[in-house]
């Protein structure tokens, strides 16, 4: 088992903003590292504190991670934090690749760049 971590930002607070930026960073997530839905055992979701119209899983139940188990929380309030941010970390029972490919989208290239997409 290991772990994988992600993040990307989020336009505006809307269901659909919120569950898309969402669906979108669990199938790059997958895509990176070759995985499938069945692969996931549980992932855990924070969003900034101005993300409150929908829960980041429910995005990831819609593009077929049904069976895992998952959690959503709010992000710490910290001073000059980027807004509109959603983060996940997964776990993963699967054989570890070489490689871990963490996703990192968006305006939340900013807190991982040697994480970002492309890198």
């Amino acid at each position: 088992m290991y772990a994988l971590r992600g993040a990307t930002s989020v336009e505006e607070n809307t269901r659909a903003a919120i569950e898309g930026a969402a669906a979108e960073l669990c199938a790059k997530l997958l895509a990176a590292n070759a995985l499938t839905p069945r692969d996931v055992v549980s992932a855990f979701f924070t969003s900034t504190r101005d993300l409150d119209a929908a829960f980041p899983a429910s995005g990831a139940r819609a593009s077929g991670w049904t069976e895992v188990a998952m959690l959503c929380s709010h992000e710490m309030e910290v001073a000059g934090a980027l807004p509109r941010i959603l983060r996940v970390l997964v776990h993963v029972d699967a054989p570890a690749p070489e490689k871990r490919r963490h996703v990192y989208l968006g305006r939340a290239t900013a807190l991982r760049p040697d994480w970002a997409e492309g890198s």
